[in-house]
């Protein structure tokens, strides 16, 4: 079973920048496509990014050109680099494969305010 800790949230300002990272456990990793999830208060989990384990990758509208998702298959890491962040992108960030087959780990928060 893969477990998956993700890490790297925080407070930052409108138009600061963070990285999360996704380590997960279990060698089924690098089969899989990966992707980051965030799910706001109220709202729906939605995903913001994906990467194939061939490295391509797909960005939802609302952080294409902000986002950049990458992974280490050997290292069984995945990693989300935000930058120009906005008060909408607050949220809890999940890591997950997709489709979103292994169990959510805690998440991180990412909350974005002045």
């Amino acid at each position: 079973q893969v477990q998956l800790v993700e890490s790297g949230g925080g407070l930052v300002q409108p138009g600061g920048s963070l990285r999360l990272s996704c380590a997960a456990s279990g060698r089924t990793f690098i089969l899989n496509a990966m992707a980051w999830y965030r799910q706001a208060p109220g709202k729906q989990r939605e995903l913001v990014a994906r990467i194939t384990r061939g490295g391509s990758t797909y960005y939802a509208d609302s952080v294409k050109g902000r986002f950049t998702i990458s992974r280490d298959n050997a290292k069984n890491t995945v990693a989300l680099e935000m930058v120009s962040l906005k008060p909408e992108d607050t949220a809890v960030y999940h890591c997950n494969a997709d489709p979103a087959v292994f169990s959510w780990g805690q998440g991180t928060q990412v909350t974005v305010s002045s």
